[in-house]
């Protein structure tokens, strides 16, 4: 439960609305949800431990024959009430989202309508997995197949996006029958939280929707030991990514990983410049540069890479910077690890040659999460920055000479998720959304995501993918009947 509440919300949820979800799998102990932008504390959720991990298992195990029996029909009801209920709560949502992520409030209003369009969209698509006929290649043989819910499913969500990540996840796998098991990010429990109230306004039978707030080691390793959780589904980085495999491996999970990115940002001459900046500067600051699509390395054709920079950093230096309620264009860093890390990057390509153009440095007069928007030019590939996942508003960029040099320093990463590629020539498009070893490819523009889209990487930066059909896949099983009726 929430002691002393101090989200002070109004309208669709109040604070006492928290009470009921924090409490169902709690110990004793107390986990203090702090505003990044203040450093106030917001909240006190009561927190789980590994016998409130098994007993929300034994709940979503309980509930999973009669959630799994309903006809298709019925499931998607709830999920289209549970839909509504976010869109008329969204204001109360952003606050919440706000009050512990720190993200601008109209960046929160909009997350919250990107959540809401996954529980429409896999409503709609629970009524989709008919069963598939197969042409018989034995005599007197009928041949079906059918998609069945693999059972409870585990979601691991980060703090980035901390209604979004629920919503798709959870979406698709109630969608295809599963019971759901969810652990938010200590730092953004009342998100996950608001959402498990409003999931159980919209009607989710007792046992299907769970949330369990707690340390991740503990109750995530209840999960991943349990042979009763069928599928996995994490959202982090990609270190924790391969820990989590390895801890499943016992169990055989069924599993989707969407892990760390290190998008390569890619602009040709004869390109949109204007255009190319606009985007540039959304692909690196949105979120305040804590998204895992965010642009890490900017790689600018030289016969275009002085003037990139002056507009770029023009562009850069207008950016707004303050706490999320003033709606700002950057909002604070989540804590102090994540300065630690724009400080430790900045100064290391600084040692390597880089130059500072605008930026650099905590605004200390905001607060001490508040990371000016920075701009680093020259960096060269042996700076950490061009091979570690920043998480921040640091832009690194670099010039290129050629077309083959370009698509290999790209694709010399660990990381596949989403690569930006921005030129007017058709075949050089062609020939780069082949060549990029990416998930996703974005052309002329940074906006690719949504509901109907499958969301994903190769290499390290995931396995599987979120959205669209595809998305139902992880939490289905196919059955194979071959019958004679002889």
């Amino acid at each position: 439960m929430l002691d002393e509440p101090q989200t002070r919300l109004a309208g669709q949820l109040a604070d006492a609305d928290l009470l009921a979800d924090a409490g169902d799998f709690a110990g004793n102990g107390r986990l203090a949800v702090r505003d990044p932008a203040s450093g106030e504390t917001v909240a006190r959720v009561a927190i789980s431990d590994a016998t409130g991990a098994r007993a929300a298992v034994d709940a979503a195990q309980g509930a999973f024959p009669g959630w799994s029996a309903l006809l298709p029909q019925s499931r998607a009801a709830i999920l289209h009430r549970w839909h509504g209920l976010i869109l008329a709560a969204k204001n109360d949502l952003a606050r919440i989202m706000v009050a512990e992520q720190g993200k601008p409030i109209g960046e929160a209003r909009g997350e919250i309508d990107y959540a809401a369009s996954f529980v429409q969209f896999y409503a709609e698509e629970a009524l989709r997995p008919n069963i598939e006929g197969v042409t018989s290649h034995l005599p007197d043989a009928e041949m079906e197949l059918w998609r069945e819910p693999v059972g409870v499913a585990a979601l691991i969500t980060p703090w980035n996006f901390p209604c979004a990540m629920i919503t798709r996840k959870a979406a698709a796998a109630l969608a295809a029958g599963c019971t759901v098991v969810i652990h938010p990010s200590a730092e953004t429990p009342l998100s996950a939280l608001a959402l498990s109230v409003l999931a159980r306004r919209a009607g989710f039978p007792a046992g299907v929707v769970n949330t369990v707030v707690g340390e991740a080691a503990t109750i995530v390793g209840a999960w991943t030991a349990d042979p009763r959780v069928r599928a996995l589904s994490f959202t982090g980085s990609t270190e924790i990514g391969r820990l989590l495999y390895r801890q499943s491996a016992d169990t055989v999970k069924r599993l989707v990983m969407e892990l760390g990115g290190h998008a390569p940002f890619i602009v040709f001459k004869g390109a949109d410049l204007d255009r190319a900046v606009t985007e540039a500067v959304k692909a690196k600051f949105a979120t305040s540069g804590q998204d895992c699509l965010g642009a890490n390395r900017f790689y600018i054709h030289r016969p275009i890479y002085d003037e990139f920079c002056a507009r770029f950093t023009a562009a850069v230096g207008k950016l707004t910077l303050g706490p999320g309620m003033d709606d700002p264009d950057v909002g604070p860093l989540i804590h102090d690890r994540q300065i630690a890390k724009q400080q430790a990057h900045v100064r290391d390509a600084v040692a390597r040659g880089a130059r500072i153009l605008t930026g650099g440095e905590v605004d200390t007069a905001l607060g001490p999460l508040f990371f000016r928007p920075t701009v680093l030019a020259d960096v060269p590939d042996s700076a950490a920055i061009m091979s570690e996942e920043t998480f921040g508003p640091v832009a690194a960029l670099s010039v290129f000479d050629t077309e083959d040099e370009v698509v290999a320093r790209a694709n010399a990463s660990e990381y596949g998720l989403i690569a930006y590629v921005h030129s007017l020539d058709p075949r050089r498009i062609y020939r780069l959304t082949r060549a990029l070893q990416y998930g996703m490819v974005a052309v002329n523009r940074t906006k690719v995501t949504g509901a109907p889209i499958p969301f994903g990487g190769m290499k390290q930066s995931g396995l599987g993918r979120e959205g669209a059909r595809q998305g139902l896949e992880a939490f289905t099983d196919i059955k194979y009947v071959c019958r004679d009726w002889a």
